[in-house]
């Protein structure tokens, strides 16, 4: 598939072949979603813990007989039903990743941007860089692109073109090697650069 390729400026600066084996497939939801929640998975710190029946700082003195005493048995203040006692089945350290196959990722790294290009969602720009650092040139600029909120990819980005849009909401740069379904997702337009969109087409081949 064909795509116009633009300078920062929005003016045309020629055309660019997409491969249709990864934007131009029919996106499946579910692919896309089951690398979604692997990456969140992923993300997740695991440290969310309570005090265990072990580690409750209480007496573990049997409270009172065994029988006799017209009440419930219970052998230490530690259990889950006294006030400060340990909770039962609490959480606990563990690790929340799990493993995914190798073509399920790249299959759903492939679905997210050709549902981004289905929806108009991907820009081609010719290069990301800028003479000098001005973040509201800058901001002007993508305005003008019509990517307000944008995840912008490129090889290796320019030191003036990442210090000036650093400090520009909603926008945010990702190097071709860590370009993701999450981040894609979360993002209303997806900015390639030419030297992004042959990165990517050699990671996906």
């Amino acid at each position: 598939m064909k795509a116009k390729v633009l300078n920062l400026d929005n003016k045309e600066a020629g055309e660019i072949d997409l491969a249709d084996s990864i934007y131009g497939l029919e996106p499946r939801i579910d692919l896309i979603q089951r690398v979604v929640e692997w990456q969140r998975a992923k993300r997740r710190s695991g440290t969310h813990k309570v005090l265990t029946r072990g580690e409750i700082n209480r007496t573990k003195k049997k409270l009172g007989k065994q029988k006799g005493g017209g009440v419930a048995r219970h052998g230490a203040r530690s259990a889950p039903l006294f006030v400060g006692g340990a909770k039962a089945m609490g959480p606990v350290n563990h690790s929340h990743q799990y493993d995914l196959p190798k073509k399920i990722k790249a299959l759903g790294l492939k679905h997210a941007l050709s549902s981004k290009a289905r929806d108009g969602g991907i820009v081609v720009i010719e290069e990301a860089k800028v003479s000098a650092i001005k973040t509201r040139d800058l901001a002007q600029r993508f305005g003008k692109l019509g990517v307000e909120k944008a995840l912008i990819v490129d090889g290796e980005f320019d030191d003036n073109f990442a210090l000036s849009a650093r400090n520009i909401n909603h926008v945010s740069l990702l190097p071709a090697k860590g370009v993701n379904v999450y981040d894609i997702m979360r993002s209303d337009k997806v900015v390639l650069t030419k030297a992004a969109v042959q990165a990517i087409e050699e990671r996906l081949s």
